[in-house]
């Protein structure tokens, strides 16, 4: 909880006068959505995809906004948010059609999406102006909102089009702005707007694939430990685990870790990835199975069983674990398992 308040105070300081909605759909990157709300409790607002979050901020007490950031998938869920004070993204016609069928007796607030490049969800230029125009003139609706999200503001010259794209695009009809997730918010202070947007960094997370969390002043949030529970001694020539797919070459000791895919741990992470035993940093050897991974000794002479593993944290960011496996962090924060004890340290 320190490290997700940490890291909502980072983003808040690089949004300047912005608002900011806090990101925590996929049960809150995989930390708990009530866990997440009551860390992120300083926020303007709170964006998620899931309309049962949505409904489990109300009753968890949330007053502020709540933004859906895929919108509605039918006409049902335009009639829950407006009797819940939800925010609706707008990306696609049917939408618009269903706020229009809406009566006016509770007005709500609408984000506008423009298609700047992603080609996921939202308008292109003219059908954008023609959808504002509908909904400036739909009793349901409130104030708009024009938002975009960015394929590459990660990369070098990634908003290069996309920012003139929407600038044009909605130069003259006022409302406020929504353009910056992490990575925008990081490097491009031009797309703060009104509201930034960020997610992957309130977790501790890096948004950039040669930039570490930790160079960017943020903690991670979300630590992944076990302990050993066997050693074994190899001689030149042992495989270890399924397909024998590591071979020791040398007499060398190694740990098995109550650990696995079935927790979480990614499968494909091959052997070398790194991993912390009492503390000092080591690798992984052979396959992971569903409930163990093996783990190389040598730097830990003093390892037993019992030792303390640490798979991601702070000594092993979840950054390095994803790209020795050959994804990123976010995947890895959503994919932990429920069967995965849970400690809030606050």
């Amino acid at each position: 909880m320190p490290a997700l308040r940490a890291n909502l105070a980072r983003a808040r300081g690089l949004a300047g006068q912005a608002r900011l909605w806090a990101v925590l759909k996929a049960n809150g990157y995989g930390h708990g959505l009530q866990r997440a709300a009551a860390a992120f409790a300083a926020a303007d607002g709170l964006a998620l995809v899931e309309f049962d979050g949505a409904e489990r901020l109300r009753e968890l007490g949330w007053q502020g906004p709540v933004l859906m950031l895929e919108g509605a998938f039918d006409a049902d869920d335009v009639r829950f948010a407006a009797s819940h004070r939800l925010t609706l993204v707008v990306h696609e016609p049917r939408q618009v059609e269903w706020l229009e069928r809406l009566d006016g007796s509770v007005a709500m607030d609408v984000y506008l999406k423009f298609n700047s490049g992603m080609n996921r969800l939202g308008f292109e230029a003219a059908a954008f102006a023609a959808a504002h125009r509908r909904l400036s003139g739909c009793a349901a609706v409130r104030r708009i909102t024009a938002m975009t999200h960015f394929a590459a503001a990660d990369a070098a010259g990634g908003i290069v089009d996309a920012l003139p794209a929407f600038e044009r695009t909605v130069a003259g009809l006022g409302g406020e702005h929504s353009l910056a997730n992490s990575a925008a918010l990081i490097d491009h202070p031009r797309t703060r707007g009104t509201w930034v947007r960020p997610g992957i960094m309130l977790y501790g997370g890096t948004p950039f694939a040669e930039r570490s969390a930790a160079s960017l002043e943020l903690v991670p949030a979300m630590t992944l430990s076990s302990r050993l529970i066997a050693v074994q001694q190899l001689v030149p020539g042992d495989s270890v685990g399924y397909g024998g797919s590591f071979v020791a070459e040398r007499v060398m000791r190694i740990g098995v870790v109550a650990c696995g895919y079935a927790d979480g741990y990614p499968r494909h992470a091959p052997t070398g990835t790194p991993v912390a035993v009492d503390g000092v940093r080591t690798r992984t050897v052979g396959r992971v199975a569903m409930d163990m991974l093996m783990v190389d000794l040598e730097p830990v002479p003093q390892a037993h069983p019992g030792s303390s593993v640490e798979l991601w944290g702070t000594t092993i960011p979840i950054d390095e674990v994803a790209t020795a496996a050959g994804t990123i962090g976010y995947e890895l924060m959503c994919a932990l398992a429920p069967r995965v004890t849970i400690t809030v340290i606050d």
